[in-house]
Protein backbone atom coordinates (compact mmCIF):
# COMPACT_ATOMS: atom_id res chain seq x y z
CA UNK A 1 0.00 0.00 0.00
CA UNK A 2 1.41 3.41 -1.04
CA UNK A 3 2.69 5.61 2.21
CA UNK A 4 0.16 7.91 0.33
CA UNK A 5 -2.94 5.66 0.93
CA UNK A 6 -4.14 5.85 4.47
CA UNK A 7 -2.89 9.64 5.05
CA UNK A 8 -5.24 11.78 6.57
CA UNK A 9 -5.81 15.50 6.83
CA UNK A 10 -3.72 17.21 9.57
CA UNK A 11 -5.70 19.86 11.10
CA UNK A 12 -2.77 21.37 13.01
CA UNK A 13 0.17 20.74 10.97
CA UNK A 14 1.62 19.84 7.51
CA UNK A 15 -0.26 16.66 4.96
CA UNK A 16 2.09 14.64 2.92
CA UNK A 17 0.60 15.03 -0.69
CA UNK A 18 1.44 12.00 -3.17
CA UNK A 19 3.41 13.69 -6.11
CA UNK A 20 1.02 13.67 -8.48
CA UNK A 21 -1.59 15.59 -6.99
CA UNK A 22 -1.83 19.12 -5.97
CA UNK A 23 -3.53 21.27 -3.51
CA UNK A 24 -5.17 24.65 -2.83
CA UNK A 25 -6.83 26.33 -0.11
CA UNK A 26 -10.02 27.58 -1.23
CA UNK A 27 -12.34 30.61 0.11
CA UNK A 28 -15.96 31.01 -0.69
CA UNK A 29 -17.31 34.59 -0.91
CA UNK A 30 -20.82 36.30 -1.15
CA UNK A 31 -23.04 39.15 -1.08
CA UNK A 32 -26.66 39.62 -0.25
CA UNK A 33 -27.10 43.04 -1.71
CA UNK A 34 -25.83 45.02 -4.89
CA UNK A 35 -23.25 47.48 -3.84
CA UNK A 36 -22.29 50.65 -5.00
CA UNK A 37 -19.25 50.67 -7.32
CA UNK A 38 -18.04 53.02 -9.60
CA UNK A 39 -18.22 52.54 -13.19
CA UNK A 40 -15.72 51.16 -15.23
CA UNK A 41 -16.30 52.02 -19.05
CA UNK A 42 -13.38 50.14 -21.28
CA UNK A 43 -12.00 51.44 -24.48
CA UNK A 44 -13.51 51.90 -27.21
CA UNK A 45 -14.76 49.14 -29.60
CA UNK A 46 -14.57 46.83 -26.96
CA UNK A 47 -17.69 44.60 -26.33
CA UNK A 48 -19.04 41.88 -24.72
CA UNK A 49 -20.14 39.05 -26.77
CA UNK A 50 -22.19 35.98 -25.47
CA UNK A 51 -19.66 32.67 -26.47
CA UNK A 52 -22.33 30.04 -25.14
CA UNK A 53 -23.10 28.26 -28.11
CA UNK A 54 -19.06 28.14 -29.74
CA UNK A 55 -17.65 25.28 -27.51
CA UNK A 56 -14.19 26.18 -29.30
CA UNK A 57 -14.39 29.39 -28.58
CA UNK A 58 -15.35 28.78 -25.19
CA UNK A 59 -12.61 26.11 -24.57
CA UNK A 60 -9.98 28.46 -26.24
CA UNK A 61 -10.40 31.65 -24.09
CA UNK A 62 -10.82 29.44 -20.95
CA UNK A 63 -6.83 27.33 -21.70
CA UNK A 64 -5.50 31.20 -22.07
CA UNK A 65 -7.45 32.80 -19.30
CA UNK A 66 -6.80 29.96 -16.91
CA UNK A 67 -3.18 28.10 -17.90
CA UNK A 68 -1.32 30.70 -16.24
CA UNK A 69 -2.93 29.87 -12.99
CA UNK A 70 -3.43 25.87 -13.60
CA UNK A 71 -7.31 26.40 -14.02
CA UNK A 72 -8.08 22.88 -14.72
CA UNK A 73 -11.91 22.58 -13.99
CA UNK A 74 -12.87 22.89 -17.54
CA UNK A 75 -9.88 21.35 -18.89
CA UNK A 76 -10.65 17.86 -17.74
CA UNK A 77 -14.35 18.55 -18.99
CA UNK A 78 -15.23 15.95 -21.42
CA UNK A 79 -17.40 17.99 -24.01
CA UNK A 80 -20.45 16.56 -23.95
CA UNK A 81 -20.88 17.67 -19.85
CA UNK A 82 -19.05 21.53 -20.43
CA UNK A 83 -21.83 21.63 -23.62
CA UNK A 84 -24.73 20.59 -21.53
CA UNK A 85 -24.09 23.42 -19.17
CA UNK A 86 -23.04 26.13 -21.52
CA UNK A 87 -26.46 25.16 -23.45
CA UNK A 88 -28.23 25.24 -20.15
CA UNK A 89 -30.47 28.49 -20.75
CA UNK A 90 -29.82 29.74 -17.43
CA UNK A 91 -25.75 29.81 -17.82
CA UNK A 92 -24.40 32.69 -19.80
CA UNK A 93 -20.78 32.59 -21.08
CA UNK A 94 -19.37 36.17 -22.03
CA UNK A 95 -15.87 36.81 -24.05
CA UNK A 96 -14.42 40.21 -23.39
CA UNK A 97 -13.38 41.29 -26.76
CA UNK A 98 -11.21 43.86 -27.94
CA UNK A 99 -11.83 44.02 -31.21
CA UNK A 100 -9.18 41.93 -32.31
CA UNK A 101 -9.18 38.99 -30.50
CA UNK A 102 -10.97 37.61 -26.86
CA UNK A 103 -9.16 39.05 -23.72
CA UNK A 104 -11.67 38.22 -21.32
CA UNK A 105 -13.73 35.37 -19.61
CA UNK A 106 -17.39 35.83 -17.91
CA UNK A 107 -20.06 33.19 -17.04
CA UNK A 108 -22.70 33.23 -14.80
CA UNK A 109 -24.69 30.27 -13.38
CA UNK A 110 -28.32 31.24 -12.60
CA UNK A 111 -29.62 27.29 -11.92
CA UNK A 112 -29.93 27.59 -8.47
CA UNK A 113 -33.75 29.83 -7.59
CA UNK A 114 -32.62 32.53 -5.96
CA UNK A 115 -28.74 32.59 -6.32
CA UNK A 116 -26.13 33.00 -9.04
CA UNK A 117 -22.65 31.57 -9.03
CA UNK A 118 -19.87 33.74 -10.67
CA UNK A 119 -18.46 30.42 -12.08
CA UNK A 120 -15.23 32.00 -13.63
CA UNK A 121 -13.95 35.53 -14.34
CA UNK A 122 -10.40 36.19 -16.17
CA UNK A 123 -8.47 38.17 -18.40
CA UNK A 124 -6.07 37.17 -20.57
CA UNK A 125 -2.13 37.73 -19.92
CA UNK A 126 -1.15 41.10 -20.60
CA UNK A 127 -4.94 42.83 -19.60
CA UNK A 128 -4.82 42.57 -15.76
CA UNK A 129 -4.62 45.94 -14.20
CA UNK A 130 -6.10 47.86 -16.91
CA UNK A 131 -9.93 48.47 -16.02
CA UNK A 132 -11.17 45.39 -18.08
CA UNK A 133 -11.85 43.39 -14.74
CA UNK A 134 -13.50 45.86 -13.53
CA UNK A 135 -15.62 46.63 -16.27
CA UNK A 136 -16.49 42.21 -16.26
CA UNK A 137 -16.99 42.27 -12.19
CA UNK A 138 -19.27 45.56 -12.65
CA UNK A 139 -20.85 43.32 -15.54
CA UNK A 140 -21.07 40.19 -13.42
CA UNK A 141 -23.12 42.31 -10.74
CA UNK A 142 -25.51 44.18 -12.62
CA UNK A 143 -26.51 40.82 -14.53
CA UNK A 144 -26.56 38.88 -11.43
CA UNK A 145 -28.94 41.79 -9.62
CA UNK A 146 -30.56 42.70 -12.46
CA UNK A 147 -33.01 39.29 -11.31
CA UNK A 148 -34.54 38.75 -7.88
CA UNK A 149 -32.01 37.02 -6.11
CA UNK A 150 -30.79 36.36 -2.47
CA UNK A 151 -27.45 35.65 -2.76
CA UNK A 152 -24.50 36.21 -5.57
CA UNK A 153 -21.19 34.07 -4.70
CA UNK A 154 -17.75 32.90 -6.13
CA UNK A 155 -14.62 30.87 -4.78
CA UNK A 156 -11.62 31.69 -5.45
CA UNK A 157 -8.37 29.68 -4.44
CA UNK A 158 -4.70 29.68 -3.81
CA UNK A 159 -4.04 29.10 -7.80
CA UNK A 160 -5.90 32.11 -8.92
CA UNK A 161 -4.00 35.37 -9.19
CA UNK A 162 -2.20 36.49 -6.14
CA UNK A 163 -5.06 39.96 -6.26
CA UNK A 164 -7.99 37.75 -6.84
CA UNK A 165 -9.37 37.55 -3.37
CA UNK A 166 -8.68 40.81 -2.77
CA UNK A 167 -10.42 42.25 -6.28
CA UNK A 168 -13.20 40.24 -5.04
CA UNK A 169 -13.27 41.75 -1.15
CA UNK A 170 -13.22 45.58 -3.04
CA UNK A 171 -16.16 44.69 -4.78
CA UNK A 172 -18.50 43.48 -2.11
CA UNK A 173 -18.14 40.45 -1.55
CA UNK A 174 -17.82 38.83 1.82
CA UNK A 175 -15.75 35.70 2.53
CA UNK A 176 -17.49 33.02 4.83
CA UNK A 177 -16.12 29.52 4.59
CA UNK A 178 -12.70 27.54 3.50
CA UNK A 179 -11.91 24.20 2.21
CA UNK A 180 -8.82 22.29 0.91
CA UNK A 181 -9.14 21.30 -2.94
CA UNK A 182 -6.64 18.18 -3.84
CA UNK A 183 -6.71 17.11 -7.28
CA UNK A 184 -4.88 15.43 -10.01
CA UNK A 185 -2.37 17.71 -11.26
CA UNK A 186 -3.95 18.18 -14.86
CA UNK A 187 -0.72 18.75 -16.65
CA UNK A 188 0.59 15.07 -15.83
CA UNK A 189 -2.88 13.53 -16.82
CA UNK A 190 -1.96 15.71 -20.53
CA UNK A 191 -4.88 18.30 -20.32
CA UNK A 192 -2.33 21.32 -19.31
CA UNK A 193 0.93 22.17 -21.10
CA UNK A 194 3.74 20.89 -18.64
CA UNK A 195 4.62 24.77 -18.31
CA UNK A 196 1.47 25.85 -17.27
CA UNK A 197 1.24 27.95 -14.14
CA UNK A 198 5.22 27.48 -12.92
CA UNK A 199 4.88 28.80 -9.78
CA UNK A 200 3.31 25.60 -9.48
CA UNK A 201 6.28 22.72 -9.99
CA UNK A 202 5.33 19.39 -11.25
CA UNK A 203 6.57 16.64 -9.55
CA UNK A 204 7.99 13.46 -10.71
CA UNK A 205 5.94 10.86 -9.47
CA UNK A 206 7.86 8.14 -7.51
CA UNK A 207 8.61 4.93 -9.24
Amino acid sequence: MSVYAAAALNLDGYTDLPPDKIATIVTYLEMRERPSLSPAPVPQGWTLQRIDADLARYRRLFRMVGEPWLWFSRAVMPDDRLAEILGDPEVEAYALNDGRADVGLLELDFRTEGEVELAFLGLVPGFIGQGAGRFLMNEAIARAFARPIRRFFVHTCTLDAPGALAFYLRSGFTPYKRAIEVAEDPRLLGFLPRESAPHVPVLKPRT
